[in-house]
């Protein structure tokens, strides 16, 4: 995610910023990719601190329109969770429009988000014909993290829920051109497998005892669905890192020159490769801290074919369906 220049004075604003230092209001121009220092803002700025700006005033912004169905909001801590996932959704419809998708220039459909809270049933969260189920509840990071240790996850936030899902609706999106499911059989099999067996086969016997060889994630070896869907994600993960990396000012040797744009890259090996050394170095920065890694995984050569198979892919940005 980039760094941002302030409108109104010195300094700058970083992405989910509301206002500048001095208290001045700004909001965030999606498709400009800046900060304005006068409306019209979202409307929802006073309900969950959304910082995009309108079309018009009294408007939802880009992202918050794509939400059709918002969460009950009587629920307990409903609105605070609704608020932190729409922030989520924003930041990475925003990594997705540095190719394009998703903005105006997008002629293809986009998603629409049903934001559901957990009262007693929990929410499964998903994708079906460009709707995006997501649950608010996940943002609350005590019940994410007992979720993920129940799981034997080594990572689980919203925007790790925001590309795994959106990306589900990308393959949609995809599918519906005539060169697209061909080439993905080859790459991550057929997903016509039965859906719902593959996933009962998964959580019953656990992945295949050399999941790491051929897959980013456990989870990933369940489907070609989800083996699609992770590598997606994780094509985020390390190129967002990257390009934060990048905005952030640091001088590493691995970049290859000044103000390289990682989203711009159309090596998918150099900036996998580049992306991998960087994280690297971010991990071994946290255990000085005793966090855990920024970037948990290990990439096999099987799993960087496929991230690179997805690079091309997204990179090729919406051109219609």
């Amino acid at each position: 995610m980039r760094v941002f220049s302030n409108p109104v004075g010195a300094g700058l604003l970083w992405f989910d910023n509301i206002a500048t230092a001095d208290g001045t209001p700004v909001g965030y121009d999606p498709q400009a990719r800046e900060f304005l220092p006068a409306p019209p803002f979202c409307v929802n700025r006073n309900v969950i601190g959304c910082n995009w700006i309108a079309p018009e005033p009294g408007a939802f912004c880009r992202s918050c329109a794509m939400t059709a169905l918002a969460p009950d909001t009587t629920i307990a801590d409903a609105v605070g969770n609704w608020a932190k996932t729409e922030a989520a959704k924003r930041w990475v419809l925003d990594n997705l429009g540095r190719w394009h998708w998703f903005r105006p220039e997008d002629p293809g459909v986009r998603p629409v988000f049903h934001m559901l809270a957990e009262g007693v049933t929990p929410v499964a969260m998903g994708h079906a014909d460009g709707v995006v189920t997501i649950s608010v509840a996940e943002a609350d990071p005590v019940l994410s993290t007992t979720r993920r240790e129940a799981l034997d996850e080594p990572f689980r936030t919203m925007i790790g829920h925001m590309r795994h899902e959106i990306a589900h609706m990308l393959w949609w999106r995809l599918s519906l051109r005539d060169d697209f499911l061909d080439a993905f059989r080859a790459m991550f099999g057929d997903e016509r497998e039965d859906y719902a067996a593959a996933l009962q086969h998964h959580y019953g016997d656990g992945p295949p005892p050399d999941w790491n060889q051929r897959f980013l994630t456990a989870y990933a070896s369940a489907h070609p669905h989800e083996d699609w869907a992770e590598t997606a994600a994780h094509l985020l993960h390390l190129t967002d890192i990257t390009d934060s990396v990048v905005a952030a000012g640091f001088s590493m040797p691995e970049l290859p020159f000044a103000g390289w744009d990682p989203y711009a890259e159309p090596d998918a090996d150099r900036l996998i490769s580049i992306a991998v050394s960087l994280v690297a170095g971010v991990n071994h920065a946290n255990r000085s801290m005793g966090l855990s890694d920024i970037y948990p995984f290990v990439l096999s050569d099987t799993a960087r074919r496929k991230l690179a198979f997805v690079h091309d892919w997204l990179r090729r940005g919406a051109q219609g369906r």
